[in-house]
C-alpha cells in the first residue's frame, strides 16, 4: 500500500515537472516569437493592435492608414516629443530620471506621475496592452530597450505616429488630421500639431476640435514647448540637425 502511494507521488511530481516543462516552453516560445516580431517591423508596417481590437470591439470602429515619417509634418514630430519625452533623443529607451523623480513624487506626495519614454508608449501599443501595472511594466520596459536600439529613432517615432489613438477609432496622424483639420498629416500646422498632441494622454475624453479650455491652455503650453524642442535640437535624432 505504502508503495503503491510512493508511486502514486511519483506521477504526480512527475506530472506537475511535465507542466512546469510545456510552461517554459511556451514563454520561451512567445519570447522568440515577440523578438522575431520586432525584428519584422524594423522594415513592415505594424498590422494592428490590442488597442485597435478593443475599439472595434467597443463598436468604436478602425480608421487608420500608414503614413510614412516623411509625410508628416515635423511640427507634429516636435510637439510629441514636447508634450511626451523632450528627453527622447538622449535615452536609450527607458529614463532612469524620469523614473526616480516618478518614484520620489509618490513618496512625498502621493500622486503617481507617469514617466514612460516615447519608446516604452511604442513598445506598449505594439506587443502590448493598457492597464496591468508592473506586470505590464516589465515586458514594456525590456521591449523599448530592445526596439529602441533595433529600430532606431526615426523608426519608433514612425511606428508611434500611425499607431497613436487619437480617438472614435482613430489611429494614426493621417487619420487624425484628415477628421480634425480635413487635411494631411503633412500639412499641419505648429498649432494645429500641438493640439494634436494636446488630447494624447486621454484622446477619448479630450478633443482637438472643438478644443476645450484645458485642450486650448495645453497647445499654448506646447507651442512654447515645441521652440524649446527646436531651438535645442531635441528632436535632431528624427529631423536631423539645423
Amino acid at each position: 500500500m505504502a508503495g503503491k502511494s510512493r508511486a502514486h507521488r511519483m506521477t504526480a511530481g512527475q506530472r506537475l515537472g511535465r507542466l512546469w516543462s510545456g510552461l517554459v516552453r511556451l514563454g520561451l516560445g512567445i519570447f522568440i516569437l515577440v523578438h522575431v516580431y520586432a525584428l519584422i517591423l524594423i522594415w513592415a508596417p505594424v498590422p494592428g493592435t490590442v488597442t485597435m481590437v478593443q475599439s472595434v470591439v467597443a463598436g468604436a470602429g478602425l480608421r487608420r492608414g500608414w503614413t510614412p515619417l516623411e509625410e508628416v509634418s515635423p511640427h507634429l514630430v516636435r510637439a510629441v516629443i514636447a508634450a511626451e519625452d523632450t528627453g527622447f533623443c538622449q535615452h536609450a529607451g527607458i529614463d532612469p530620471d524620469a523614473i526616480r523623480q516618478a518614484l520620489t513624487e509618490r513618496r512625498a506626495t502621493g500622486r503617481v506621475r507617469g514617466a514612460s519614454t516615447l519608446s516604452q508608449q511604442t513598445a506598449k501599443n505594439v506587443f502590448l496592452w493598457n492597464g496591468g501595472g508592473w506586470i505590464r511594466k516589465a515586458p514594456e520596459t525590456w521591449l523599448a530597450l530592445v526596439t529602441d536600439f533595433a529600430w532606431g529613432k526615426r523608426r519608433v517615432m514612425e511606428i508611434y505616429l500611425n499607431i497613436a489613438e487619437w480617438g472614435d477609432g482613430r489611429f494614426g496622424a493621417e487619420a487624425a488630421a484628415q477628421y480634425y483639420f480635413g487635411k494631411r498629416a503633412a500639412e499641419l500646422t505648429a498649432t494645429e500639431a500641438a493640439r494634436l498632441a494636446a488630447v494624447l494622454p486621454n484622446p477619448n475624453v479630450w478633443r482637438a476640435q472643438p478644443a476645450g479650455p484645458y485642450v486650448r491652455q495645453r497647445t499654448a503650453t506646447l507651442l512654447a514647448r515645441m521652440t524649446v524642442v527646436r531651438r535645442d535640437g531635441l528632436e535632431a535624432c528624427v529631423l536631423g540637425a539645423g
